[in-house]
């Protein structure tokens, strides 16, 4: 790596639970609109009916994801993982060309197997191999609408788009979150 350059662990195994962070390129608030979450939450809904990820918590903030996550099938040859960023990607990015030209712009890279790019690369991948550190990630995740930088909520289970509802009350209106307690 030159001159000082790092990078996060984005590296999974299959049959292990992560705590994993992406975010959106140059911090851009493209997570704000509601129809792009709804790209994310599609996303994490079929990759779970497939069967090749459990999802046990989230939250989308307006620059960046947070889920804790079990990869548990590939797709092809493929982590979910990565099928989740090019999914999400390809339908953002369609969106964008023919919503709003000028804000696609922003997602323009020179890199030569794609002209956008719309996820940053290296997501934070942290494994979570112990009921303890998942629940302080959990609860962590659930706080983060909270932050008053943030405050897009008064109360965790108030902000729609995090699994806080479901751990809070029960309901989980997105129809993809699993209990952890059912895998710790």
């Amino acid at each position: 790596m030159a001159n000082g350059e790092s990078f996060r662990n984005s590296h999974m195994e299959f049959d292990a639970v992560y705590f994993w962070t992406d975010t959106v390129k140059d911090w851009k608030c493209l997570l704000a609109s509601d129809r792009y979450k709804e790209i994310v939450v599609k996303s994490w809904r079929e990759l779970v009916s497939r069967g090749m990820v459990i999802v046990y918590g989230f939250v989308i903030m307006p620059n960046h994801l947070q889920v804790i996550w079990e990869m548990k099938e590939p797709n092809g040859k493929e982590m979910p993982h990565a099928s989740f960023n090019k999914f999400t990607s390809h339908m953002i990015v369609k969106d964008l060309k023919a919503v709003s030209q000028g804000r696609l712009s922003d997602f323009r890279v020179e890199e030569e197997d794609r002209a956008f790019r719309v996820w940053q690369r290296d997501p934070l991948a942290i494994l979570m191999d112990s009921r303890e550190k998942l629940e302080q990630k959990l609860n962590y995740l659930h706080q983060n609408p909270l932050q008053a930088h943030w405050n897009l909520a008064d109360r965790p289970e108030n902000y729609r788009w995090s699994s806080a509802l479901f751990y809070e009350r029960g309901i989980d209106e997105f129809g993809f979150v699993t209990h952890y307690m059912d895998r710790f």
